[in-house]
């Protein structure tokens, strides 16, 4: 069964956003702009991006409102099938803050690590989800794993040291700080521990609600938004030292001095306006191709994303080339293909049936559009 119009525009829409939202942060750290010192500096204010980020999550919100509004006011039913509003309207918003607690920790720790490190290797690096959630699903949700999940949890592990060491020769060959790299890195893959557990809480308890994508996203900025501002009032004062901070005050954060970077580059502020606006289209589309296609088919456009991202920091030479990074990514989307059922063995069956070794299953045909029930919830 071919995707319909409304399917293949969620699709694009997923990439296209999702890569420009990557790009738009790993751009607004490479600003050099004056602070509130004077100082020319980089614009290193992870919590501060990520409050943006909410920020665009919040606009999805509105725009629910907006069009529930419109479609009740028509009177035709159209507020229950509209792709904007359709869903169930008696959850309790409370059901989706722990989901944005974990992804306001996560968001923070990936933004410092993307501050560290190459853009490219970041959106790799986030491949490691699949290892925390398989190992989370067997503990929490009582999931048994296979052959086919543990090879592709190997086959994850073993892109992941590949696209490690690939950082760790090129920063020997630009004379880049190693050890900051390496801890951005860290910092990813320990983020994605943090998204593993908002994955097996959402596959837990918010899957089965059946909730509008715009209001899921819009209620989990609106509580992103106030967590991560509670938080930034101590961050304010709490000293930290570069690679960590970077501002006159020499906190963790700094958020006068963020607005002031903000007000004196007109760079910065696309750069910025482009987080908002990229994250609440690709929350909306990743969410959305999860319900309407399925979730292996939101990682076949994850991956699809990443090539997107590499292709573009090499072409303006954010980093430079080298092919451990090639063959890591390539075993990387193995094992996610392979842990996901999708793509790999699809081809291997084929290859099978070919020599005759066992007839096709009836779903061949369908490598990418593969049901899968889990909820999964990426930035």
């Amino acid at each position: 069964m071919g995707w319909t119009h409304y399917q293949k525009g969620l699709a694009i829409m997923m990439v296209v956003t999702g890569s420009f939202n990557t790009l738009s942060v790993k751009y607004a750290d490479r600003q050099v702009v004056a602070g509130d010192d004077g100082e020319l500096r980089h614009f290193t204010h992870p919590f501060m991006q990520s409050s943006f980020m909410f920020i665009g999550e919040m606009m999805c919100l509105l725009v629910f409102k907006i069009a529930f509004c419109y479609y009740s006011r028509l009177g035709n039913g159209t507020v229950d099938t509209s792709n904007l509003t359709k869903g169930s309207r008696t959850f309790s918003p409370l059901i989706l803050f722990i989901p944005a607690a974990c992804d306001m920790t996560a968001t923070s720790m990936n933004y410092i690590g993307l501050n560290m490190t190459y853009a490219s290797s970041f959106q790799m690096l986030r491949g490691a989800v699949i290892v925390f959630t398989g190992l989370l699903s067997v503990g929490f949700l009582n999931k048994k794993m296979g052959t086919r999940e543990w090879t592709g949890i190997i086959f994850v592990i073993l892109g992941l040291l590949l696209v490690g060491l690939s950082d760790f020769i090129t920063m020997k060959d630009q004379k880049v700080n190693t050890n900051s790299v390496l801890t951005g890195d860290l910092l990813i893959i320990t983020a994605q521990i943090i998204t593993a557990v908002q994955m097996v809480v959402e596959e837990k308890y918010v899957a089965g609600q059946d909730i509008p994508p715009l209001q899921a996203v819009g209620w989990e900025g609106v509580f992103g938004f106030i967590g991560i501002g509670l938080l930034m009032i101590p961050f304010n004062y709490i000293s930290a030292s570069p690679p960590f901070a970077d501002n006159p005050r020499g906190t963790l954060e700094d958020t006068v001095d963020a607005f002031v970077q903000i007000g004196n580059s007109g760079r910065l502020l696309m750069a910025i306006i482009g987080i908002m606006l990229s994250i609440a289209f690709f929350n909306f589309a990743g969410i959305s191709v999860t319900k309407e296609l399925s979730a292996t088919t939101r990682m076949i456009l994850d991956s699809v994303r990443t090539i997107v991202i590499w292709a573009f920091s090499l072409a303006f030479q954010w980093q430079k080339f080298h092919y451990l990074q090639l063959i890591g990514f390539s075993i990387l989307f193995i094992g996610m293909s392979c842990y996901n059922n999708v793509v790999i063995p699809q081809l291997v069956r084929k290859c099978q049936c070919r020599l005759g070794r066992h007839n096709p299953p009836a779903d061949e045909e369908r490598v990418v559009n593969t049901a899968a029930d889990d909820l999964e919830e990426t930035r």
